[in-house]
């Protein structure tokens, strides 16, 4: 099974960016559906992007879309979330989440490994 570690967060200011990784050991990313979540305090978790490759379909939260891009590097193993025109809605700690199933689930449950998170703060 996959195992998946994230990193890049940081604190930064309304309007900068960041990238995230995604790094994943023990299995190859290409047999999983890959998706971004976030959470930010007292709220659920919620779908951020999602790339299923078998399908070809990538799709965003109609929030970042437009300014954030979901990439992979299947020959190091590793998913990316650049993150432009960060806001501070954006505030929130960011997991790397990986599914068996070939379409594009937006609902956490349908994910069955997670990464440890990491932290996004935006300031205004």
């Amino acid at each position: 099974q996959v195992q998946l570690v994230e990193s890049g967060g940081g604190l930064v200011q309304a309007g900068d960016s960041l990238r995230l990784s995604c790094t994943a050991s023990g299995d190859p990313i290409t047999v999983y559906t890959m998706a971004w979540f976030r959470q930010a305090p007292g709220k659920e978790r919620e779908f951020v992007a999602g790339d299923a490759w078998a399908i070809d379909s990538t799709d965003y939260a109609d929030s970042v879309r437009g300014r954030f891009t979901m990439s992979r590097d299947n020959g190091e193993n590793i998913v990316y979330l650049q993150m432009d025109s960060l806001k501070p809605e954006d505030t929130g700690v960011y997991y790397c989440a990986a599914s068996g199933n070939y379409d594009l689930d937006h609902r956490p449950r349908a994910y069955n490994v997670w990464g440890q998170g990491t932290q996004v703060s935006v300031s205004s």
